[in-house]
């Protein structure tokens, strides 16, 4: 792909960088506003939009589109634009290793204390989307950060900008960092079948019983 674009500023046409940006906002709902705004500014020449969605995560972690513009395609992650498979990786079980709080099974067999967590893009773009809240999320190509920004700072948003190359390759690495977390974490498995007592089995399952949910927690004592 190449990392310039035109597009028309006060009649002259200027060279553009392609950007991923990340935006939450409060009030929450006013990410559906933000992509009708990055529309009308794509239509006005301001900026160029490849892709954008309004997103949402649930409890689980799963991430669920809301609305876009832009290509169809992109909604599916495995046939899709960049932007599809960028959320196929965070909303996906690699989301969880690098997104932080749902990794609750994961996070424990690992054992990856947060000194060791190395920043990426994809963490900080995943760490965006929060549970429960709606983000938008957007390629677009632009002569620097002013538009969106200003933009998105007049309807409460905070905009996280990285550009799509590194996005790319690290979605390029994503399936091997994912291969290689599940043999670890197959590993761990069978280590802990051979090498841990029936104490410290016990004691690791009471301290995940008590990371549960307090509806989940209820229905497991309820059993």
């Amino acid at each position: 792909m190449t990392n310039t674009h035109t597009i028309q500023d006060s009649g002259a046409d200027a060279a553009s960088t392609y950007n991923v940006i990340a935006v939450s906002f409060n009030p929450d709902n006013n990410a559906y506003e933000a992509l009708t705004e990055l529309k009308e500014l794509d239509g006005q020449g301001r900026l160029g939009v490849e892709a954008a969605t309004v997103v949402a995560r649930d409890a689980n972690g799963q991430i669920v589109v809301k609305d876009r513009i832009g290509s169809l395609e992109f909604a599916g992650a495995a046939g899709g634009g960049m932007l599809g498979l960028l959320l196929g990786v965070i909303g996906g079980p690699l989301g969880v290793l690098i997104g932080g709080t749902y990794g609750l099974l994961v996070g424990s067999l690992v054992d990856v204390d947060e000194a060791e967590r190395t920043e990426s893009v994809l963490s900080e773009i995943s760490a965006s989307v929060r549970a429960g809240h709606t983000a938008l999320l957007a390629q677009v190509a632009e002569q620097g950060p002013e538009v969106v920004d200003a933009a998105m700072v007049r309807l409460g948003g905070t905009v996280l900008r990285r550009p799509v190359a590194d996005v790319e390759a690290e979605i390029a690495a994503a399936e091997k960092a994912q291969r290689d977390a599940k043999r670890e974490a197959d590993k761990e498995l069978a280590r802990g079948r051979r090498e841990r007592s029936k104490e410290q089995v016990q004691a690791k399952v009471e301290e995940l019983k008590a990371k549960l949910p307090h509806s989940e927690k209820a229905a497991s004592a309820g059993s």
